[in-house]
């Protein structure tokens, strides 16, 4: 959903990396609030210009975490999962954004 007449930049399909679904991102939700995976190098102000370019919302406040990589075995042999970065962003009321749907 681009805005109409405004090209969508092309480096903020590299920040978003996809939408977090899980139980607590639900109960986020209903604050109008929707979780990402973003990229690790990705600053706050570019979250907000990626969601508001490429959905067509009002970002009211970007919360930023970095979950680090658990230390794993596998076969006997240790090995650490990379560290997410996730995004809780916050909309203007009124303003939603539809997860299931994808992007153009």
């Amino acid at each position: 959903m681009a805005k109409q007449g405004k090209p969508v930049d092309v480096r903020h399909y590299d920040v978003i990396v996809a939408p977090h679904i899980t139980e607590k991102s639900t109960l986020v939700s209903e604050a109008n609030a929707v979780v990402f995976k973003v990229a690790n190098t990705a600053s706050k102000p570019q979250i907000k210009a990626a969601i508001e370019a490429l959905f067509d919302v009002k970002v009211t406040a970007v919360n930023t975490i970095v979950q680090k990589g658990k230390t794993k075995r596998w076969k006997g042999k240790p090995y650490t999962r990379s560290d997410i970065k996730k995004a809780i962003v916050t909309l203007k009321d009124g303003d939603s954004i539809d997860v299931t749907q994808g992007v153009n």
